[in-house]
C-alpha cells in the first residue's frame, strides 16, 4: 500500500526571486556586475576542474582530447561556497574584516579553490599554477588527478584549516579558531548533509561558549542545496518555520536567504552579511565597553538555500539535474565520450562567457579583480589559517618544581596526574591567552583540579547559588567542558591550527569517540609536513586517563584501552605515544610534548594513586632515553639474565617489579633484568619509526635468546606488532588487557587478564628453562595466592591490605 507524498510547499523551493529575512539592496549596479561576473568566474573554474585537462579558455571548440579521462570531483555545492566566498570577499574588502572561512560540505574544493586562484594566493605559493592561460591548464589539470591534490579543502588550500573530508566537526574547528583571537570573524559553512551527523548537531551549543568580550565570532552559514549523494536532506525538508524554531533553541538569530535569481540573491546576501556583520560588531562593542557583559549574545547565522548543481543544465537525458540529487558529483558524466553531453558541457562553460572574465593571456580582468581583498585580509592569505607563522612559544614553569617526592623507589605512592594539574595551572597564569585546557566533562575527576586556580570552566548561562560551592565555572574560564567529545577535540584542534596551544583530558574507554577526528588530524599533519608554506603549529596532546586497571566501579564498559591501536595506525612522522610509570615521568613527558609541534601526543597515565619510582633526575633521563634498565629492580648486573620482564604503564610496572620479588624470593640466585618502556615507539625498528631503537640497542636490552615477560598496559597484541621484525620476538610472551572484567576489584582484573603478579612470575617459570624443573613448588603458591586473593575481593569487597599496601621490600 502507498500514500500520496505531500507535496513540496513554495516555501522549500530553491527557486525564484530571493526572499530573505534582511530586506535591502545595498550593491550599486556597478559593484553588482562585479559581484555577479567574480561568481561566474568562480564557477567556471570549477567546472574546469572537474572536467578539462586542456584548452581552458575554450580558444578552441571543445573536444574529448579536452577532457579528462577519468572525471572526479563534486559541482553540487561547489556554486554556493564559492557564492559566500565572493560575497564575503567584497565584504572585506569594503570594512576591513578579518575573516578566515571553513567550507563544511564534503567534496567542496572546487568552490573554494576557484576563488582562492582568483585572488592571487594560490599562484603565490604555486607559482607553476600562474594567473595565465598556462597557469590556468595546470590548475585544471592537478585537480582530483594523480600527483595532484583532492576534491576537498585539503592542507594544500591556501586558507583552508578544515578539509571537511569527515563530515561534522565544521563549528567546532570555527569555535577553536575564534577563541582569543577578538578581532576575526570565522565563517564557517554547514553542508545540509553534514548537519545530520551527531558531532555537527551536537556542536551548534558552540554559541553558549563564545565570550564577546575577549573571543571572536562564528558566523554559520547552513547551506541547504537540498540533496546528498541520493536522498534528499532533513533540513532542507522540515518547513520553515520548524528549522527556524530549531536553530533559535539552540540559540542562535537566523537570517534567511533563498532563491535562485542571480541579481536578487547577491543584492539578498549582501544586506544579509552587512546586518550580521554589524550585529557581531555590536555585540563585541557591548562587552567590551568596560563592564562584563551580562547576557550571552544570540549570534547571527546565515540559512542560504539554493538549488543543488546551481547553474547545471536543468535536464539532461530526460532526468532532471539541477536541483537535484544527480548534480552533486559530475553532473554530465560521459562527456569524453558522448557528443551531445560534451555540446552540453562546451555551451554551459561558454554561457559563462569566460572572454568577459579573462584577458587573451587567462588573467581575471582588472575591474572584476578589485572585488577582493589584498594582502594578508585575504581568506586564502590570512595568517590565522597558517596557524603556525603567528604561534608564540609557551612560557612553561619549570616542571621540576612540582615533583613528587620519592625517596627510595617503590616506597611511596601519589596519584600521578596531581601534579600536573599544579603544573597545567600555572602554564595557564603563564599564558593566559595562548593556552586553553579542554575536557568533556572530567577535569576535577582526572585530579587536574589545581587548573582552577589560575582559571576556572567557560560558563555564560545561568548560574545558581549552589554552584559557587565547588563548580568552579566563570564567565571568564579558560577550562572548556562540554560532554561531547567530538565538540572539544575539534575546539581545540581549531585553536591549535590557529597557531595556539592546548591539552585534552579524556578517559580512555571513550577517547574511542574521536578515533576519526584524530585520523583526520594526523593525516593534515602528515600532507603538512611536506608542504614548505605550512608553518609548524602545536602539536596535539591528548591525555588519556581514568584508565582500564583502575575501573572497579565502572565495569566493563569502561575498559578498552585500544585507542593505542588507532594510533599505531597512522604516520610515524606525526604520531607519539608515551606511558610514564610515575608522576615524575608523566611532568617530564608532559613538559616535552607542550614544547612539542607538529604531532599528535598520546599520553597514558592513571589518576588515581600509585607506587612512585624516580626521583626527578632519574625520570628526566629514564624519559629522555624513552625505555631502559632499572637497574634498582634488576639482579643481572655483570651477567647474562636468566629473563627479562618488561612493563609498559603504571599498573602494569606494579605488577611486574611485584613479580620479580616473587621470582626472588623464591629462586634467590635468579638472573633478572628489569626493562620499563616510557615511548612505546621505541619497540619498532627505528627504520619504521623515528623513535625506534636500533637492532643492536633493542637486542642489548633484551637479549637475543632470554625469554621476556612483557606485561602491557593495552591490548597484547600491539607489543608483538611493533616488535614482529626483533631478533628475539619468539620469546617475546605479551601480558596486557583481553576484554575480560566487569565489577572487579584492582587485582582481581589482573588476574582475569593475566597481568597480575602472580600469573606474571608462574610465566617467567614456564619460559624460563632453569626454573622450569625447579618451580613446581613456586607456582602452586603463586596459584594459592591468586586464589586467596579472589576469595577476599569476594567476601569484601576490596583487595586485600597485602596487595593494596605492597611496597617495594629492596
Amino acid at each position: 500500500m502507498t500514500t500520496d507524498a505531500p507535496a513540496v510547499t513554495d516555501a522549500l523551493s530553491a527557486y525564484g526571486p530571493a526572499r530573505s529575512t534582511i530586506s535591502g539592496a545595498p550593491l550599486s549596479a556597478d559593484v553588482l556586475a562585479r559581484t555577479d561576473a567574480y561568481w561566474r568566474a568562480c564557477n567556471y573554474l570549477a567546472l574546469g576542474m572537474i572536467y578539462l585537462i586542456d584548452n581552458p579558455l575554450l580558444k578552441l571548440p571543445l573536444a574529448p582530447a579536452h577532457i579528462k579521462n577519468r572525471l572526479l570531483g563534486h559541482w553540487g555545492s561547489s556554486p554556493g561556497l564559492s557564492f559566500v566566498y565572493t560575497h564575503l570577499s567584497r565584504l572585506i574588502r569594503d570594512r576591513g574584516q578579518r575573516m578566515i572561512f571553513l567550507a563544511g560540505p564534503g567534496h567542496g574544493a572546487p568552490g573554494v579553490l576557484a576563488p582562492v586562484y582568483l585572488e592571487g594566493a594560490y599562484s603565490e605559493i604555486y607559482p607553476e599554477k600562474s594567473q595565465d592561460e598556462a597557469g590556468m591548464r595546470e590548475f585544471f589539470r592537478q585537480f582530483s588527478f594523480p600527483g595532484g591534490i583532492g576534491s576537498h579543502c585539503t592542507p594544500e588550500t591556501p586558507g583552508s584549516i578544515h578539509e571537511g573530508g569527515e563530515l561534522g566537526y565544521v563549528l567546532s574547528h570555527a569555535c577553536g579558531a575564534a577563541y582569543d583571537n577578538p578581532d576575526l570573524i570565522v565563517a564557517a559553512v554547514v553542508g545540509d548533509g553534514e548537519s545530520e551527523t551527531g558531532p555537527l548537531a551536537t556542536s551548534w551549543h558552540i554559541d553558549k561558549f563564545l565570550n564577546p568580550a575577549r573571543d571572536g565570532a562564528v558566523l554559520p552559514i547552513l547551506h541547504l542545496n537540498g540533496y546528498k549523494i541520493n536522498n534528499p536532506t532533513l533540513l532542507a525538508r522540515i518547513s520553515r518555520q520548524e528549522l527556524e524554531d530549531l536553530l533559535r533553541g539552540y540559540g542562535w538569530t537566523p537570517c534567511f536567504v533563498e532563491g535562485s535569481d542571480h541579481e536578487s540573491m547577491h543584492q539578498a546576501m549582501a544586506a544579509t552579511l552587512e546586518h550580521c556583520v554589524a550585529e557581531i560588531l555590536r555585540y563585541w562593542r557591548e562587552a567590551r565597553s568596560g563592564g562584563a557583559f551580562v547576557e550571552r549574545p544570540r549570534w547571527p547565522m546565515i540559512v542560504l538555500r539554493s538549488p543543488k548543481g546551481w547553474g547545471a543544465p536543468h535536464d539532461v537525458g530526460g532526468h532532471r539535474l539541477e536541483g537535484f540529487w544527480r548534480a552533486h558529483q559530475v553532473p554530465l558524466a560521459d562527456v569524453k565520450k558522448n557528443s551531445e553531453q560534451l555540446k552540453l558541457l562546451e555551451n554551459w562553460m561558454r554561457g559563462l562567457k569566460p572572454e568577459e572574465l579573462f584577458d587573451a593571456n587567462g588573467k581575471l580582468l582588472p575591474e572584476w579583480r578589485k572585488l577582493a581583498p589584498e594582502g594578508d585580509r585575504r581568506m586564502s592569505a590570512s595568517p590565522h589559517a597558517n596557524g603556525g607563522s603567528i604561534k608564540r612559544a609557551l612560557r612553561l614553569p619549570d616542571f621540576r618544581a612540582y615533583a613528587a617526592k620519592t625517596g627510595t623507589p617503590g616506597k611511596t605512592e601519589a596519584e600521578n596526574t596531581r601534579p600536573l594539574g599544579a603544573f597545567l595551572r600555572d602554564t595557564m597564569k603563564a599564558n593566559p591567552d595562548n593556552f586553553r585546557l579542554f575536557g568533556p566533562d572530567e577535569t576535577t575527576s582526572n585530579k587536574l583540579d589545581a587548573v582552577y586556580e589560575a582559571s576556572k570552566k567557560l560558563w555564560l548561562e545561568a548560574e545558581f547559588p549552589e554552584d559557587r560551592d565547588g563548580t568552579e565555572i566563570a564567565r571568564d574560564g579558560r577550562v572548556i567542558e562540554m560532554l561531547s567529545e567530538h565538540t572539544v577535540e575539534g575546539m581545540l584542534e581549531g585553536y591549535l591550527l590557529t597557531g595556539r596551544h592546548g591539552m585534552l583530558s579524556s578517559y580512555e574507554a571513550f577517547v574511542h569517540i574521536i578515533d576519526s577526528m584524530f585520523n583526520q588530524h594526523a593525516k593534515w599533519l602528515e600532507i603538512s609536513s611536506h608542504l614548505s608554506w605550512r608553518r609548524s603549529i602545536a602539536s596535539l596532546n591528548l591525555l588519556i586517563t581514568s584508565t582500564v586497571w583502575r575501573q572497579d566501579h565502572n565495569g566493563f564498559t569502561h575498559q578498552d584501552p585500544g585507542f593505542l591501536d588507532v594510533v599505531v595506525n597512522k604516520s610515524a612522522n606525526v604520531t607519539r605515544i608515551y606511558l610514564p610509570p610515575d608522576a615524575n615521568c608523566l611532568l617530564s613527558v608532559a613538559d616535552h610534548c607542550l614544547r612539542s609541534e607538529d604531532y599528535v601526543n598520546v599520553i597514558v597515565s592513571d589518576k588515581q594513586m600509585h607506587l612512585q619510582y624516580l626521583d626527578m633526575p632519574a625520570a628526566i633521563q629514564h624519559c629522555t632515553k624513552g625505555i631502559g634498565i632499572w637497574e634498582w629492580a634488576s639482579t643481572d648486573q655483570g651477567g647474562e639474565p636468566d629473563l627479562v620482564m618488561a612493563s609498559a604503564g603504571d599498573i602494569p610496572t606494579q605488577e611486574a617489579l611485584a613479580a620479580t620479588v616473587l621470582l626472588r624470593e623464591a629462586f634467590p640466585d635468579v638472573r633478572i633484568r628489569f626493562v620499563n618502556v616510557v615511548d612505546l615507539f621505541k619497540l619498532q625498528p627505528s627504520s619504521e619509526h623515528p623513535h625506534g631503537l636500533n637492532d643492536r640497542d633493542f637486542d642489548s636490552l633484551f637479549t637475543v635468546d632470554k625469554p621476556v615477560i612483557f606485561n602491557f598496559h593495552g591490548y597484547p597484541w600491539l607489543i608483538h606488532r611493533l616488535a614482529y621484525r626483533r631478533n628475539n620476538h619468539v620469546n617475546l610472551h605479551v601480558r596486557g588487557y583481553k576484554e575480560k572484567g566487569n565489577i572487579n576489584t584492582p587485582m582481581e582484573l589482573a588476574i582475569r587478564n593475566e597481568t597480575d603478579r602472580f600469573s606474571l612470575a608462574i610465566d617467567a617459570i614456564d619460559r624460563t628453562p632453569r626454573l622450569q624443573r625447579i618451580g613446581a613448588h613456586a607456582k602452586e603458591r603463586f596459584r594459592n595466592l591468586q586464589i586467596d586473593c579472589r576469595s577476599h575481593a569476594y567476601e569484601h569487597g576490596i583487595d586485600s591490605p597485602e596487595i593494596t599496601g605492597w611496597k617495594w621490600p629492596f
